[in-house]
């Protein structure tokens, strides 16, 4: 598929708005037009107009449309043009419109502020062509972490702590982690560099008056790690943070096959308050399909083990979308889950990222997989608010089923706090370990700055100096907003 840019700086949204409806093409952005070659969306901005043309078999369709008097109103403008000779050729709307983004939830929330509800509603409706039950999922998204977001200060932030280690790999998986059997030799000197990281990443909190919200350690699977090795970096955690405001302390427990009652009263014995407990499915079968080398009973093993030894705050995981899933399998996985009564059901949609092995195998992403997917997402979502569940935090990647949602739901008085932080870029997340990614916010004027950690384990070991001086650029960050200001707090 060609991307063909004319006269104009959208080809990012342009782009990515293409790869919605293809979500497995290879897009070759074009900007000298010589001769167009079939499939194209061809996008040219003159002095008065905005045209669109695409060309797929044998569709071929063009529309036009006066050009407005600013950049985002042109790109807007064109994005809707885009969406609608898709829409034709391909003959399926998208839930989400033109909408591209990670964080609609971020973008209703600015709209909201700016506009009221109903304009915010109808702007998603009108303009971005969201579907009015996505707006009103959004809507009632962004009302119930309304308070939470408010909650945050200045002088907050969040700790994220990365454990890059897995049983194995899941066949829809393309988070940066290694398994346990390859990667055994690198466990000791990636817990110990990781916990002088933590001791640093304690030390300029403290200088600079940050007062920990929320701590999340993920990864990969944190609980993968040896008994000692988990309990050095909480501790190191304790020891080098104020905990006592501290909010909300999580771990990731994600497989069932890493939980034993030694690990969760670690986790339970250094103030760890919520984890995460995610089958994804529980049909047997299909477990062993997507490399999940566990079984359903091993979760309700582990469920009830971590009830025994205490923990009153646990989410569960489960993804609509699966290959090879049926709707009654989703539907049996999600009322089993749902009679269990957890504090969190976060409900994912199947994302196939190219490093994925699914991906690589070029499944399709077919109407026929998004309709279905769609219904288990509408069966859950029914079931949860019937049941008194309600969403509190969500977001979208790219190559999703569906081009759906990851909705996070919960009981009252129960919502996962870093969740919320990170995805409303609440404040700034200072964060450890590899493929870590502290983000720092300027509380004046919201800007965001980023400091990337290195990706992998055997780097972050290597190149451990290096990385570790990276760190000193959130020390120079909060010295120029201190300078700029003219105090001596970042956040008077």
């Amino acid at each position: 598929m060609r991307l063909y840019i004319n006269n104009h700086s959208f080809h990012y949204e342009c782009e990515n708005l293409v790869r919605v409806f293809f979500p497995n093409l290879k897009i070759t952005v074009e900007r000298e037009q010589k001769a167009l070659i079939a499939p194209y969306v061809a996008t040219t901005v003159t002095n008065s107009e905005i045209i669109v043309t695409v060309k797929i078999d044998e569709f071929e369709q063009t529309l036009t449309a006066p050009k407005q008097d600013s950049d985002a109103k042109n790109e807007i403008a064109m994005a809707q043009m885009i969406y609608k000779l898709l829409c034709s050729q391909s003959g399926a709307d998208q839930p989400w419109g033109i909408l591209t983004g990670v964080r609609p939830i971020k973008l209703i929330k600015s709209l909201r502020e700016t506009y009221g509800n109903k304009k915010a509603g109808d702007y998603f409706i009108n303009s971005l062509y969201v579907t009015p039950q996505r707006t009103s999922l959004a809507m009632h998204t962004e009302r119930n972490q309304r308070a939470i977001v408010d909650s945050s200060g200045n002088n907050s932030f969040s700790l994220y702590i990365s454990i890059p280690f897995c049983p194995g790999r899941c066949n829809y998986c393309s988070f940066v982690s290694q398994s346990i059997e390859a990667a055994k030799h690198l466990m000791l000197p990636y817990t110990d560099l990781l916990c002088k990281e933590i001791k640093k990443t304690g030390k300029i909190a403290a200088q600079y008056g940050l007062k920990l919200q929320t701590v999340y350690i993920g990864g990969g699977t944190p609980t993968s790690l040896e008994d000692a090795y988990l309990a050095k970096i909480l501790q190191a955690v304790n020891d080098n943070f104020d905990m006592v405001a501290c909010r909300e302390f999580t771990v990731e427990a994600g497989r069932p096959d890493t939980i034993t009652q030694e690990k969760l009263q670690i986790l339970k014995n250094a103030g760890v308050d919520r984890i995460s407990i995610n089958p994804q499915t529980l049909n047997d079968e299909l477990l062993e399909k997507i490399g999940r080398n566990h079984t359903a009973q091993q979760f309700f093993d582990s469920y009830a083990l971590a009830r025994q030894i205490g923990f009153k705050a646990i989410n569960v995981d489960l993804i609509a979308g699966l290959t090879d899933d049926t709707y009654e399998n989703f539907c049996s996985t999600f009322d089993q889950i749902a009679n269990l009564n957890p504090e969190n059901i976060t409900i994912h949609t199947l994302c196939l990222k190219r490093s994925s092995t699914l991906a690589e195998s070029h499944l399709q992403l077919q109407r026929e997989s998004a309709a279905l997917c769609g219904k288990m997402l509408d069966y859950a979502a029914k079931q949860l608010k019937q049941t008194n569940y309600y969403p509190y935090y969500l977001y979208r990647q790219s190559r999703m089923v569906g081009n759906f949602e990851n909705t996070g739901y919960c009981r009252q008085r129960h919502e996962g706090l870093y969740n919320i932080f990170i995805m409303d870029e609440t404040h700034t997340i200072l964060s450890c370990g590899a493929g870590a990614v502290t983000k720092i916010k300027d509380p004046k004027t919201g800007n965001i700055e980023r400091i990337f950690n290195f990706k992998y384990p055997y780097e972050y070991i290597n190149r451990y100096a290096q990385m570790l001086e990276r760190k000193d650029e959130a020390a120079e960050f909060f010295e120029k907003l201190q300078a700029e200001q003219g105090n001596t707090s970042v956040f008077e």
